[in-house]
């Protein structure tokens, strides 16, 4: 279990320019974008113990942040 929020810019370093470029230049992109920092906090959350929740509940919002980040990875490789 980690106790650290994640960053998609610490998810992909490599790709920091492009990220910046997508939020600025795509509405999908930053729907995403919004969409996984807002997973993101919920999980870390529910890690630290902020917001207690259900194992389910935690595994469907890991699963849902897994997603988001496998299109944001899809659309920095494009």
């Amino acid at each position: 279990m980690s106790h650290s929020a994640h960053d998609l810019a610490a998810a992909f370093p490599e790709a920091a320019a492009r990220l910046h470029a997508l939020k600025l230049s795509d509405a999908h992109f930053r729907k995403l974008s919004d969409a996984y920092y807002e997973l993101d906090k919920a999980i870390h959350r529910a890690e630290t113990g902020i917001e207690p929740t259900s194992d389910q509940h935690l595994e469907d919002l890991k699963k849902q942040r897994l997603t988001v980040l496998d299109a944001v990875a899809e659309m920095v490789a494009a």
